[in-house]
């Protein structure tokens, strides 16, 4: 029987084991930061980060929704952190919550800036 806590002594076994142990240990290193608000994916696996086009196309909103926790400091930190202070992305964003569990963001064309600012920081 095969001993959970020694490396196996067939080469085969032993590399998959030493494998398995290089793969988990740079995830088990990653601190996550607790924040007062989650993000939690859909059924697929993706973030419920959505756009909506209106107005023939001059209306363009983002939307974060099923926001669970304090959306009021995702919309906060959003701003804060999203575009760098005093840019011109940062000018326009304007952000409104809706039922407070959706978060709404107009301004511009930035869905995939939102998703890779959500993956940055843990969701």
């Amino acid at each position: 029987m095969l001993s959970l806590t020694s490396i196996p002594s067939s080469p085969i076994l032993r590399g998959f084991a030493r494998n398995i142990a290089s793969s988990t240990s740079p995830a088990a290193q990653l601190v996550q930061k607790k924040y007062p608000y989650f993000v939690p994916r859909n059924s697929r696996g993706s973030l419920s980060v959505y756009t909506d086009i209106r107005n023939d196309g001059s209306r363009y909103w983002v939307t974060i929704r099923n926001i669970d926790g304090n959306a009021t400091a995702l919309r906060e930190d959003l701003h804060k952190t999203l575009f760098p202070p005093d840019s011109e992305e940062a000018l326009r964003l304007r952000t409104t919550l809706l039922h407070s569990k959706h978060l709404l963001i107009s301004g511009g064309r930035w869905k995939h800036a939102v998703i890779d600012w959500l993956q940055k920081r843990g969701f």
